[in-house]
């Protein structure tokens, strides 16, 4: 996250910058967060965060190659 208001925030997300409801999570500027429907629903560790990166790496590439 890279910016905090009360319950808002920023996420920045592949270049994008978005906007995120905080009200769920005790989220600080600097910690990852899974969002989902513009909502973060819980800060990620290091290993979660990796693990997740990998997974829609893979997906991206099942994708990619189905649109070929």
């Amino acid at each position: 996250m890279i910016e905090r208001s009360g319950h808002q925030g920023k996420v920045e997300i592949s270049g994008n910058i978005l906007p995120v409801e905080l009200g769920l999570v005790g989220a600080k500027v600097g910690d990852d967060v899974l969002i989902h429907a513009g909502c973060a629903i819980s800060i990620l560790q290091k290993k979660e965060k990796e693990e997740l990166e990998e997974l829609f790496g893979l997906l991206n590439e099942v994708i990619d190659e189905e649109r070929r």
